[in-house]
């Protein structure tokens, strides 16, 4: 899995270097990280971390995580096409610190 890490970062480099897309550049990583299983190995490697890692992990996975994101950028969306652009940055921050404080919360629990 690393040889295929290391050409997702390389064709990140490229895309970035010869101006492609962003969002074309995401979807390319995401859709080859999908279809390899390559996010699968990262999560593993970092779970392999003493102590810390699994707990890393099972946060990275708990799905209400991944719904408060996604429920930020829909809002975020709405919010950008009715012209309240400074307002979404204030909202992504909040969100932002929200969700690394319930990372941390939560580590923190299950460390005491």
């Amino acid at each position: 899995m690393l040889p295929l890490w290391l050409a997702i970062a390389a064709l990140v480099g490229l895309g970035l270097h010869f101006n492609v897309d962003r969002s074309v550049i995401a979807g390319t990583v995401v859709v080859l990280g999908l279809i390899t299983n390559a996010f699968a190995w990262l999560l593993g490697i970092i779970a392999l971390v003493p102590v810390i890692g699994p707990i890393i992990v099972k946060v990275l996975s708990i799905g209400f995580i991944w719904l408060l994101n996604a429920v930020g950028y829909l809002v975020a969306y709405v919010a950008i096409r009715r012209g309240y652009s400074k307002d979404v940055l204030t909202y992504r921050g909040v969100t932002i610190a929200l969700i690394i404080g319930i990372v941390i919360g939560f580590v923190l629990g299950k460390l005491i």
